[in-house]
């Protein structure tokens, strides 16, 4: 039990502070000239809470548990999982919403499949280290 709660803390850890750097600094002002009058001035940070808890469960369940202890599996599956996430998100978004940028959904998707399997590989490690 305490390797699966070593392997969700670290994804978590890995997911948000990474995420947080791309949002926050990286890509923040492209977001903000590509996305401009559809973003909050200050996100929901519950609703955002409940995206990261949810997504790290996605990322044990599809990427580090299948992968059992297999580094390489891990993240690759993380980014899999990223990359079918993401796109899920961004092109019904695409598809559904005056305004969604097209620049976008390209730079998300390869995001999300970068933030994805990084988080995934950490998960993948601190579970092998706490007992796989």
């Amino acid at each position: 039990m305490l390797r699966y709660l070593a392997g969700f803390i670290a994804t978590a850890l890995v997911l948000c502070a990474l995420d947080g750097l791309w949002l926050g600094v990286i890509a923040a002002d492209l977001y903000k000239r590509e996305l401009g009058p559809l973003l909050l001035a200050k996100p929901l940070l519950p609703v955002a809470a409940l995206f990261y808890f949810l997504f790290v469960i996605g990322i044990q369940l599809f990427a580090v548990m299948p992968a059992r202890g297999v580094r390489w599996q891990a993240a690759l599956r993380g980014g899999l999982f990223g990359f079918f996430t993401y796109m899920t998100y961004d092109l019904t978004n695409l598809a559904t919403l005056h305004g969604w940028s097209g620049t976008i959904v390209g730079a998300d998707i390869l995001w999300g499949i970068v933030v994805t399997a990084l988080a995934a590989l950490a998960g993948s490690c601190a579970t092998r280290r706490s007992g796989v």
